[in-house]
């Protein structure tokens, strides 16, 4: 009896520590699962495919390197970020798509840099509806700079409008009469954007009916830009600038064939074009080629472009740098001061309260950051850059 009693003792000690076991299992389990869920999730929609996919994927490794920062020395008050990145292969229905399954199934607190106009049309009424921020989207365009503006959109970049007028500014400068300017652009809400810009500047200096100069477009996607030249090359008066709203490859397009008509003409690009790619694609003639810049050059002293050049290189080595991901990095770098003024109380509301107190922010780049109910532009500066052998050079206008 006393031996059965023992067995049945030793068996109940046996069953007790079984059962400490499973507990212990199931807090481990739980206290992950709390952890993980407490995650910051961040989204994003951007071109990981197509003629645009060199600008998609350059927002995200800026905004990855810096959350990358940030994670490893521990997150934000001990919360990761979590970084859920969409391609929309520069179409809006496929935007559309994206935003709604990041806001409602994937759960995000923010979108962050999304690219593109023709996109921005439709997930801008998509973030007003679901009353979720989009922050730093890598356009221009005016849709996104409404007066008053819409609480849930808010900017880093300079607007299209003030790179074309920046442009005109310095073409009259330099004696180019208004008639011996032309445009090139795309067919769509991206390239009416900086078109419309240099109407304004255009009309501001005092040149009535800007809207008869030549004007080609192409279609969005595609290469199809000799409808456009021809237009240009129709036109009663020979340009001596063409300033172009367009995406790297077309926009290379058609620098290599308007060169063979306009040897001497001046070609200006929005930053959109992207810079690095148009250069390549352009090869021996990118020479003497524009591109204003939303950003300083990645090569600058500044110390928040150090800053990114010595991240980039630490989180994702063997990627250059460039002014798009130069651009995700400062973007995610002003979105993550928002979200330290959010924390503990973070939700959609709170960030964009906290963004919005954002004043003389220094990240490093020469100018201050300020943000209000009432301004949702972090910056309104430009900088011009002329492609020289190849190679990218800060331009004095």
């Amino acid at each position: 009896m006393y031996c059965q009693m023992d067995k049945s003792g030793l068996f109940f000690r046996f069953w007790l520590k079984g059962v400490e076991m499973v507990f212990l299992f199931l807090f481990l389990t739980c206290s992950s699962t709390v952890l993980a869920s407490d995650d910051i999730k961040v989204g994003m929609s951007v071109a990981l495919s197509g003629p645009a996919q060199a600008l998609g994927k350059g927002m995200q490794l800026g905004v990855d390197t810096y959350f990358d920062k940030i994670n490893k020395s521990g997150g934000v008050q001990g919360r990761l970020l979590r970084f859920v990145v969409l391609d929309d292969g520069y179409e809006p229905k496929q935007a559309a798509i994206n935003m709604r399954r990041l806001i409602d199934d994937e759960g995000v607190v923010a979108v962050v840099g999304n690219v593109g106009t023709p996109t921005a049309v439709v997930t801008v009424p998509i973030t007003n509806e679901k009353r979720s921020l989009l922050f730093g989207a890598f356009t221009g365009a005016d849709l996104l700079r409404k007066t008053p503006p819409d609480r849930y959109v808010i900017n880093f970049r300079s607007s299209y409008a003030e790179e074309t007028e920046a442009m005109i500014k310095a073409l009259r400068k330099q004696g180019v009469r208004p008639e011996e300017i032309a445009f090139f652009t795309q067919n769509d809400g991206y390239g009416d954007a900086g078109y419309q810009g240099a109407m304004k500047a255009l009309k501001a200096g005092g040149f009535a009916n800007p809207e008869r100069l030549s004007h080609g477009r192409y279609t969005r996607n595609t290469l199809n830009v000799e409808a456009g030249l021809a237009t240009i090359l129709d036109a009663s008066v020979t340009p001596k600038a063409i300033i172009m709203v367009g995406t790297y490859e077309p926009c290379a397009k058609f620098i290599k064939l308007a060169k063979q008509d306009f040897p001497g003409v001046q070609f200006l690009n929005v930053s959109f074009v992207g810079s690095l790619p148009l250069a390549k694609e352009l090869g021996k003639d990118g020479d003497g080629v524009i591109i204003t810049q939303v950003v300083p050059h990645f090569d600058s002293s500044l110390f928040g472009v150090q800053e990114y050049r010595n991240d980039l290189n630490d989180f994702n080595p063997g990627n250059s740098p460039d002014f798009i991901s130069l651009e995700g990095y400062l973007v995610a770098k002003i979105f993550v001061e928002g979200i330290k003024k959010a924390v503990p109380d973070l939700n959609r509301e709170t960030l964009v309260n906290a963004i919005e107190s954002l004043t003389n922010l220094d990240i490093g780049i020469g100018i201050s950051i300020n943000y209000s109910k009432n301004e949702h532009q972090g910056s309104h500066r430009v900088w011009p850059t002329v492609i020289r052998n190849g190679r990218f050079e800060s331009l004095e206008w």
